[in-house]
């Protein structure tokens, strides 16, 4: 019998990565929770295994190298990995942006990303059919005001994702991008406005129908499961009411 295809899974512990997790799992991987918030992590987990399907958690830092060289020990075989951890943090202009903030996003989005895919490369390689997922964004491929530092970082990450599919190209591993618009998820936008409620409220004021965390884990989840030969180079998905990232229809 064939082994239980793994899927690991970072920034597990909520939106997007969590729906990712659940979604995964359903289509018969044995999926590997990776966040820094071990009690959640834990909690998906449980609730995937009562599901009746395979899940494990692993508290990590995807920007402490040395964890992550430990986390990749575990693998010898790995079929998918989904790099989702990341995040905005602040909206101010360039001029007078926090240069923290910045260092913070690049980190988590950049390096962080690099960590975890230069690990587990390995293991994707010795698989004979391992598949990277980028989650990046639509701030990778165009810019906005009050952006600067998250789209820096998610351009830094889109191009970390086009050359190294140049340079293993002729390996048995896809690169795969996923570049969402507009989603709400619980945490997102608080995050990014230090817990502002108000404010990350006006992102969505609106907006018919944006996107949900488990609209994006479906378009992951149909990239990863498409036929070997079948690479989703860059998926660009938004709602509806975005035309851009500077052009949302709103109703109010």
């Amino acid at each position: 019998m064939a082994a239980t295809p793994i899927a690991v899974i970072t920034g597990a512990s909520s939106g997007i990565g969590a729906a990712t997790a659940r979604t995964l799992a359903a289509a018969g991987f044995r999926v590997v929770l990776t966040a820094r918030r071990k009690d959640r992590i834990e909690a998906l987990a449980a609730e995937i295994t009562e599901a009746g399907h395979q899940a494990t958690a692993y508290a990590l830092d995807v920007t402490d190298r040395a964890a992550v060289d430990e986390f990749a020990t575990a693998f010898r075989s790995l079929a998918v990995l989904v790099n989702n951890a990341g995040g905005a943090r602040g909206a101010d202009p360039v001029a007078t942006g926090d240069p923290a903030d910045w260092r913070q996003m690049y980190e988590t989005n950049v390096i962080g990303t690099l960590n975890v895919t230069q690990a587990l490369l390995p293991a994707l390689t010795a698989s004979g059919d391992g598949t990277i997922v980028i989650l990046s964004s639509t701030a990778a491929l165009s810019a906005y005001e009050g952006g600067g530092g998250y789209v820096a970082a998610k351009h830094g990450e889109h191009v970390l994702a086009e050359t190294l599919r140049l340079e293993i190209v002729g390996t048995p591993v896809r690169v795969i991008e996923v570049a969402p618009g507009m989603v709400r998820t619980e945490e997102f936008a608080t995050t990014r406005f230090r817990g502002d409620t108000e404010k990350a409220a006006k992102v969505y004021a609106g907006v018919d129908a944006p996107l949900t965390a488990e609209d994006v884990a479906d378009t992951i989840g149909w990239a990863v499961t498409r036929p070997s030969h079948v690479n989703i180079d860059l998926l660009v998905v938004r709602p509806r009411a975005q035309a851009s990232n500077t052009k949302v229809h709103r109703t109010v």
